[in-house]
């Protein structure tokens, strides 16, 4: 299978102008995903990337490339890019953390890999049958009815980033909701978990 990089190249060979830009987005990629271009570059860049988007708005091609990984997480964006030695990998929408438990810029690495994780402090309290009783619950303030149990929130393909925040699967609204982690679409997830190993340089910018 040709890698759409390939195929991009191609599209733009007759303009020379379009095909220099967009030749220096992918050598200078971290530095677009990192804010650190201006934004009229910014717009060419995204016009470029944009190409690559699945429906969701991922795209991945980390497969077929080799080296070292990193991972930028743009809070802005809500997006989430895979690089291997420095040249852009893959990348995928997100949701990180709402106005009050927002998501922290920083420079990270990945501390731990669970497949199966669930949260030790949110989910919902069910009864001994596995039915639900209450819902959404933090189980640091909300008291647990008796004759129930905490059922932590399912969490696959967890990447500790900090204290108890990682990338995971999880539901996306279009905006930053959770509770501080970096929720990811399913597929993605998986892709990422694959990817990275504990160690992974991980950076979250604003």
């Amino acid at each position: 299978m040709v890698p759409r990089f390939l195929v991009l190249a191609v599209l733009l060979s007759s303009c020379t102008t379009v095909q220099t830009t967009s030749a220096n987005a992918f050598r200078y990629s971290r530095k677009f995903v990192t804010n650190d271009v201006p934004q009229a570059s910014r717009r060419m860049w995204e016009r470029v990337s944009g190409l690559f988007r699945e429906g969701d708005g991922s795209f991945w091609y980390a497969d077929q490339m080799y080296g070292k990984p990193s991972i930028v997480i743009n809070l802005g964006e809500q997006r989430v890019y895979l690089f291997k030695d420095g040249q852009l990998a893959g990348g995928s929408p997100i949701s990180s953390g709402s106005e009050g438990y927002n998501t922290k810029p920083g420079s990270y690495h990945i501390m731990e890999k669970d497949i199966g994780h669930k949260s030790s402090i949110y989910g919902d309290y069910e009864d001994y049958l596995g039915n639900v009783f209450m819902q959404n619950i933090d189980n640091r303030k909300d008291p647990r009815p008796p004759g129930t149990r905490f059922e932590g929130a399912k969490m696959f393909y967890f990447m500790r980033v900090y204290g108890g925040v990682g990338m995971h699967q999880g539901f996306l609204p279009g905006y930053a909701a959770s509770h501080g982690c970096i929720r990811l679409p399913g597929h993605m997830a998986e892709k990422f978990f694959q990817q990275v190993s504990v160690g992974t340089p991980v950076e979250i910018v604003p």
